[in-house]
């Protein structure tokens, strides 16, 4: 593409852009107002906490502030990497507390509750200030959560050079809270198995990022590899290996840690296509099991999807999604009901002979499906999350309630919306974070992913989440993620193929805005993402690089118009 025409584009938003002194915020708060004072950080600094009856949780997240404050040792990203502010750390006052308040309404509940609640009801929302003169600066909110969001804003803000941590932008005064309620991840990991100790690795610098939402594609047909109380056999024979299964005490520890870090667990089982491999457990169940060629059948191998005509079929799908749900504290759950082929049902006897003996078509059958296992997860306190196919391609009873998942292309989100129902914004030609990586089917040596090109952190970015949407709609808009499929992915790839660009959703859904109001753009965000991406490293993280590391270290050096 001619170079012309990018130059023309940057020009467009090189405006507005926030001083260089808040380089570390992200996702950059709602109001912030900053200094020109260096304040250097005791190392007898401490984090009083002034919140009656404070919640186990709450101990722990300051415990892991105070840890970050002391180990993360990041060098601001500049030539020297902070040499030359060792002048103006040697008049610099001390900073030695910082003192946590809740509200005087407000009750400390465990954060692990509050990250729990259902959208719209969490409170996020923190107020910090740092003053320049070394008295105690002060972080207060409306729960224990927002408190947790406020330490992860406090963190950021330092750096570290020679035995030194400091901040060269005192005084500081930042208001903050999220533009959306939800901002997720999503990971599959049925495609390919990823242990526990990567998932919590991951579920840390969500955090670090205030991404509230894990979104859990647990299952899939070519594995299943969650341990159900009703039905053991399913992850017996339906998991990688014996080694390769969440047990039901993982998934609580794995949901129990996410929430002390501010952060739902949603989980997905996929359903009545994608589940190929429960047919090694209930062969009846499955129409098309593994049949060939697959592409006529499925979109990817192997072919096999719930025979949800079948009265048998429905029950036992609404007995596994309730038997699953009901140890799960998040209000909601995913049922999927995308990619479902019509072919493999047209050939299939037994869905062919229940749909004609009955009178029933395809469509009748699925919204009985539906209705029924829907009702099962509301019965459990649930609020049912499907992907768009439900809303868009079939004609189906859903309740009202029902948050719908826009995933083909940003495009559909105005038809969703159209019908009334609250979306997530996940379109694979923003946020799907497998793109771009080529075929990964055999024999098929010239062919690339569905969804090419490599989706940048950048372009990502350039998402607007209410495009297309009228004002009345925006209500509708309920955040959104960005997403891992994991064909071509695992543990060994997991950090540099999502970070740091799945910070990019973080920061459109969480501010929305720069502070001065200006729109969010890529030319002003660039050096911010880059103090994550090497925080992270800092942390343990193996994030991808952004750009050449004298490119980080020269802010908008390398720019094409620069």
């Amino acid at each position: 593409m001619a170079p012309s025409r990018y130059v023309g584009i940057l020009a467009l938003v090189a405006g507005c852009l926030l001083p260089s002194g808040v380089l570390a915020l992200w996702p950059i708060p709602s109001t912030l107002e900053t200094g020109t004072t260096a304040l250097k950080v005791s190392p007898s600094f401490y984090f009083d906490v002034q919140v009656e009856g404070a919640p186990e949780d709450l101990s722990e997240a300051v415990a892991q502030a105070q840890y970050y404050l002391a180990n993360d040792k990041f060098g601001r990203l500049v030539v020297g990497r902070g040499a030359n502010d060792t002048t103006a750390l040697v008049s610099a006052q001390t900073l030695s507390t910082l003192t946590l308040s809740l509200t005087g309404s407000a009750t400390a509940e465990p954060i692990a509750s509050e990250a729990v609640k259902p959208l719209g009801t969490r409170s996020e929302e923190y107020v910090l200030t740092i003053p320049a003169d070394g008295s105690a600066a002060t972080l207060t909110a409306n729960s224990t959560l927002g408190l947790y969001r406020g330490l992860t804003t406090f963190n950021q803000l330092f750096y570290y050079y020679d035995g030194v941590t400091y901040t060269l932008i005192a005084p500081i005064a930042i208001t903050d809270t999220p533009a959306y309620p939800f901002r997720g991840l999503a990971l599959d990991t049925a495609r390919n198995y990823y242990p526990v100790v990567d998932i919590l690795r991951t579920l840390d610098a969500m955090s670090w990022v205030k991404i509230n939402t894990f979104h859990w594609h647990i299952t899939d047909s070519q594995s299943f590899p969650l341990e159900v109380a009703q039905y053991p056999e399913l992850a017996i024979n339906g998991a990688y290996s014996p080694l390769e299964v969440y047990t039901a005490s993982d998934v609580q520890y794995i949901v129990q840690y996410a929430a002390a870090r501010g952060i739902d667990v949603l989980m997905e089982i996929d359903t009545p296509g994608h589940t190929s491999i429960i047919a090694a457990t209930y062969p009846d169940y499955i129409a098309c099991f593994d049949e060939t060629p697959w592409a006529t059948y499925a979109n990817e191998p192997p072919a096999g999807q719930l025979r949800f005509a079948l009265p048998e079929v429905v029950n036992f799908t609404a007995s596994l999604l309730a038997d699953v749900a009901k140890d799960l504290p998040s209000s909601y759950f995913s049922t999927g009901g995308d990619e479902l082929n019509t072919v493999c049902y047209a050939n299939d006897y037994p869905t062919q002979l229940q749909l004609n003996s009955t009178g029933m078509t395809l469509n009748d059958a699925l919204n009985t499906f539906t209705e029924v296992t829907h009702a099962a997860l509301i019965a459990e306190g649930k609020t049912p999350v499907v992907w768009e196919e439900m809303v868009l391609n079939w004609n189906l009873t859903l309740s009202n309630e029902t948050i719908v998942m826009v995933w083909i292309s940003s495009a559909d989100a105005a038809a969703v919306v159209e019908k009334g129902f609250r979306i997530v914004q996940a379109p694979s030609n923003y946020f799907y974070l497998d793109c771009g990586a080529g075929g990964w089917v055999g024999a098929n040596p010239s062919g690339n992913s569905w969804c090419d090109p490599f989706k940048t952190w950048s372009e990502a970015y350039t998402f607007d989440p209410l495009a297309n949407l009228t004002e009345a709609q925006y209500e509708l808009v309920l955040g959104g993620e960005q997403l891992l499929w994991s064909e071509q992915s695992g543990p060994q790839n997991l950090d540099p193929i999502v970070w740091p660009r799945a910070a990019s959703s973080a920061e459109i859904f969480w501010s929305g805005k720069q502070p001065t109001g200006a729109p969010l753009n890529v030319t002003e965000a660039l050096p911010r993402l880059h103090d994550v991406r090497y925080r992270m490293v800092q942390r343990g993280l193996n994030p991808i690089n952004l750009q050449p590391y004298w490119c980080a270290l020269r802010p908008d050096a390398c720019d094409l118009t620069a």
